[in-house]
């Protein structure tokens, strides 16, 4: 079994380039929590020509609420939410340069064709893992929204994060083609 690839944050056409369905990816670097409210607002900064609360060009949004930390902790648990919640939002966040999805579950077809034109990936974590995820997140900061609460945009510092690589820009889809992922237990 194929090692994970080992990636670096902020993601570029040429690391995208070399992504395929099904690949185990493990992610370092920096990455960005955001939920559907999050996204909503941030489109709507768009639509108005403002600023958005980060650079999103070359960046990674997992679509994750965390958990408080307990005393200890850097963060909760912090597991995937369904992604689709995010897919009247997510093309035009593509299309001002996200490079990175992290989620669960199936896109819609305007995601899909938003990640093959503008060359983004979609990663799948898988759920239920949550509290392991925390794990890979060494340094946690709100950066916006922090009436949001849980759903307050985040910016996370990873290390070895998985995840494997659920849709391409080659029109590959991990749910479509029902194509399993070799051997799990990497994410343990």
């Amino acid at each position: 079994m194929p090692e994970p690839v080992i990636l670096n944050t902020p993601l570029t056409d040429n690391v995208i380039e070399d992504l395929r369905v099904g690949q185990r990816v493990l992610i370092n670097g920096i990455i960005y929590t955001a939920r559907d409210a999050a996204h909503k607002r941030m489109v709507e900064l768009l639509d108005n020509n403002q600023q958005l609360p980060f650079d999103i060009k070359g960046q990674v949004i997992y679509y994750a609420g965390p958990a408080p930390a307990k005393p200890g902790q850097v963060i909760g648990s912090c597991g995937p939410t369904t992604s689709y919640r995010m897919d009247p939002y997510a093309p035009k966040l593509i299309q001002h340069g996200l490079k990175g999805m992290i989620g669960k579950g199936t896109r819609s077809v305007e995601v899909k064709e938003a990640i093959k034109k503008y060359k983004s990936i979609y990663f799948a974590a898988v759920g239920g893992l949550g509290a392991l995820l925390a794990k890979t997140v060494k340094e946690v900061k709100v950066i916006a929204y922090p009436d949001l609460g849980p759903e307050a945009i985040r910016r996370m510092t990873v290390q070895n994060f998985p995840a494997f690589v659920a849709i391409d820009i080659y029109d590959g889809d991990i749910y479509k083609e029902k194509k399993e992922v070799d051997n799990l237990a990497f994410l343990c």
